[in-house]
C-alpha cells in the first residue's frame, strides 16, 4: 500500500512533551503501512517553552502562532495541536499560518454528541472547559464540569502528570474526579486534556471516556491521506 501524495503534518506540540509523544505513536499506529516510505511525513515543533495555556496573558497564542509558520516555512500542509486548552487560540494559528488546523475540540465534542448522552463530562482546565461548554451546546448537548474545590484538586493532578507521576495514586484521583462527574450527572466523559488517557483509559471508569487525542491521530491520518476533505481555513 502506498501512500505516495500524502499532505505533510505539522504537529504544534510539547503541551506537554509526554502526551506528544503519546500523540505521534498512535498517529504511526493509525497509518496502513508496509515499508517506511507508506507513512505520513510529520513535521514536530515540540516546544516545551511554550507559555503556560492555564495563565490568561501568558503570551500563549503569539508563540503558537510563531510555531505554525515555523512549521508552514518547513513544509507542513495542514496542522494538528495535540493540546486541548490551546485551542482557543486556533483562529490565531491558523490566521497567522494559513494552513488548516483539524479541531480537536470539535472532534471530542462530537464523538460525546454520538454516543448518545445528553450530558458530557469533561476532565479539563478552565480553558478547555469553556472551550467543550461551547462546542456541546452547539451540538444541544449540556456539559457537566467539576465544582471549584475539586477542579482545582484536578488541576494539582493534572500538573502531577506532567512532572512525570503516572502511578496508581493519581489514577485514582482522575477515576474520583470522573466518578464525581457521572453523579453530577454526566452521561459521557471527555478526557478534556491530553494527560488524562497517559493515566487512565475507559476500563478504569464508569461511563464511555472519549479521548480526543486519540481522535486527532486517527483523523490526521484520514486528512493527509486524502480520505476525508482538509478543514477549512479560518478567514
Amino acid at each position: 500500500m502506498s501512500n505516495d501524495g500524502a499532505l505533510t503534518l505539522g504537529v504544534l506540540g510539547g503541551m506537554g512533551p509526554a502526551a506528544t509523544l503519546e500523540f505521534l505513536a498512535r498517529l504511526q499506529g493509525y497509518t496502513p503501512a508496509q515499508k517506511d516510505q507508506d507513512h505520513i511525513r510529520v513535521l514536530a515543533d515540540i516546544n516545551p517553552k511554550a507559555p503556560d495555556r492555564n495563565i490568561p496573558g501568558s503570551g500563549a497564542g503569539a508563540a503558537l502562532a510563531q510555531m505554525a509558520n515555523g512549521l508552514r516555512a518547513a513544509g507542513a500542509e495542514v496542522l494538528a495541536m495535540p493540546c486541548n486548552t490551546a485551542h482557543a487560540h486556533a483562529d490565531l494559528i491558523q490566521r497567522a499560518s494559513g494552513l488548516p488546523l483539524v479541531d480537536m475540540i470539535d472532534l471530542g465534542a462530537e464523538a460525546a454528541a454520538q454516543s448518545g448522552a445528553a450530558r458530557a463530562g469533561v476532565l479539563g482546565s478552565r480553558g478547555a472547559l469553556r472551550l467543550y461548554r461551547e462546542y456541546l451546546a452547539a451540538r444541544a448537548m449540556g456539559m457537566v464540569s467539576l465544582p471549584p474545590e475539586r477542579q482545582e484538586a484536578f488541576m494539582v493532578t493534572l500538573y502531577r502528570i506532567k512532572a512525570g507521576e503516572m502511578g496508581d495514586d493519581v489514577a485514582r484521583e482522575l477515576v474520583s474526579h470522573a466518578e464525581a462527574l457521572r453523579e453530577l450527572g454526566a452521561e459521557v466523559l471527555i478526557a478534556g486534556c491530553t494527560e488524562v488517557p497517559l493515566v487512565i483509559d475507559e476500563e478504569d471508569v464508569s461511563l464511555e471516556l472519549v479521548d480526543p487525542g486519540d481522535l486527532l491521530a486517527r483523523r490526521c491520518v484520514a486528512v493527509c491521506l486524502g480520505w476525508e476533505p482538509l478543514p477549512q481555513v479560518v478567514a
